[in-house]
């Protein structure tokens, strides 16, 4: 997208930005600390988007994986101010690009409320939901 930058460059990544979007902004991690956000980053693939005029980064997301089976993306966010320009889409396609390579079997991810955006990158209902558990909130 014209603009736009697309990276898996950790080094990028503003930290604190992101700290500020997921603990403040999601419904999924409110009150997430800065600690776990940082451990969450050390531990996971790491992807941005950056407006080319600006250098600041306008979206986020990360996955977490074996690197041989299974991805789980999460943490997917683009910043309130720069919705409707296709940065969500530029993310998600970014992302299953960078993952592609490693042959993973199968990516989950959980969404309130952007199912269209992931039905768009071949994301679907799990067929058998009732085989799948959690522990914890």
């Amino acid at each position: 997208m014209a603009g736009l930058t697309f990276s898996d460059d950790v080094a990028r990544i503003d930290r604190a930005l992101v700290h500020r979007w997921i603990s403040e902004l999601s419904y999924w991690a409110a009150g997430r600390s800065a600690a776990t956000m940082d451990a969450a980053i050390d531990s996971s693939r790491n992807y941005g988007v950056y407006d080319d005029a600006t250098g600041a980064q306008v979206g986020y997301a990360r996955v977490v994986t074996d690197g041989a089976t299974f991805g789980w993306l999460c943490d997917v966010f683009v910043a309130p101010d720069a919705r409707g320009r296709g940065i969500g889409k530029m993310l998600v396609a970014g992302v299953l690009a960078d993952l592609e390579p490693l042959g993973l079997r199968r990516v989950l991810l959980a969404t309130a409320d952007a199912h269209g955006l992931y039905e768009q990158h071949g994301f679907a209902p799990l067929p058998e939901p009732d085989r799948y558990l959690t522990h914890g909130a």
